[in-house]
């Protein structure tokens, strides 16, 4: 008899299967990624229409709806024998009724480290130790390359425009961006995502600020309305960002080449 796979996920439940999952639905692009990378992706049956990597495998597993609004119905039909969730990504008010469709894992990490920490017990749950052992200790070397060339820099990272929305130190992005020497403008409010105004960023006097490609999708002309406000300011990849996940991988060389760029990119 396999033995059953138990552990505690994002949210402190204790996630239990008898055996690894054949049929999982994941409800957040970065996990699905991530269960590809594993060499999960047979197993995948369901997916929201945000998770768009990797291609071409993606597009042929069922899209169930939305991050915040998937539709449960279509979830039941393709009977998954596990849900796989994000606190934040997704709404909290759904888990009860996705419990009633099937197991429920919920991620939940806000620094680098409970990302890791959730990798290694995802695979777990999977099946899949061995592959996250794998994955979890390049993510590991990754991030030690990139904080011995850390440089420290005071940023602003905006996710949102009318209003400008940022971070707060609570929240994956800003450890991700610490981790390469970053300083956080405004990590010390209260909220995890406040609306700033062109005023208080000003203020901030921040070396950078970041305009993030998701949520909202800045693209290189809204630079033009922030570029008085700071020395550079430029599009900043939030897949790469905020993905959770093996993207991880990639994403510390990426943020170690990005800050030591000292052109102006406005």
């Amino acid at each position: 008899m396999t033995s059953p796979q138990q552990v505690t996920d994002g949210i402190g439940r204790t996630v239990s299967l008898d055996a690894p999952p054949e049929r999982i639905v994941s409800l957040v692009p970065s996990t699905t990624e991530t269960l590809a990378a594993w060499g999960l992706g047979a197993r995948v049956v369901g997916r929201t229409r945000y998770c768009v990597h990797p291609q071409p495998w993606v597009l042929s597993v069922a899209d169930v709806g939305g991050t915040k609004n998937p539709r449960v119905d279509a979830i039941a039909a393709l009977t998954p024998d596990l849900i796989v969730g994000n606190q934040e990504e997704n709404r909290p008010a759904l888990w009860p009724e996705l419990e009633r469709v099937s197991t429920v894992y919920v991620a939940y990490p806000r620094t680098v480290d409970e990302a890791l920490d959730d990798l290694r017990r995802m695979s777990v749950l999977v099946g899949a130790a061995d592959q996250g052992t794998a994955w979890a200790h390049r993510i590991e070397a990754a991030r030690r390359e990139a904080r011995a060339r850390a440089v420290p820099f005071r940023y602003v990272y905006l996710i949102w425009r009318e209003p400008w929305m940022t971070i707060s130190d609570d929240t994956f992005v800003a450890s991700m961006l610490g981790s390469v020497g970053g300083r956080n403008a405004f990590g010390d409010r209260s909220e995890r995502y406040p609306a700033v105004t062109s005023a208080e960023i000003e203020a901030a006097q921040p070396e950078w600020i970041f305009l993030s490609t998701e949520p909202y999708a800045f693209e290189a002309r809204h630079a033009a309305e922030l570029g008085a406000l700071a020395p550079r300011c430029r599009l900043i990849d939030g897949e790469l960002t905020s993905w959770h996940g093996v993207r991880m991988a990639a994403a510390f060389p990426y943020l170690a080449a990005l800050v030591q760029r000292r052109d102006d990119d406005r």
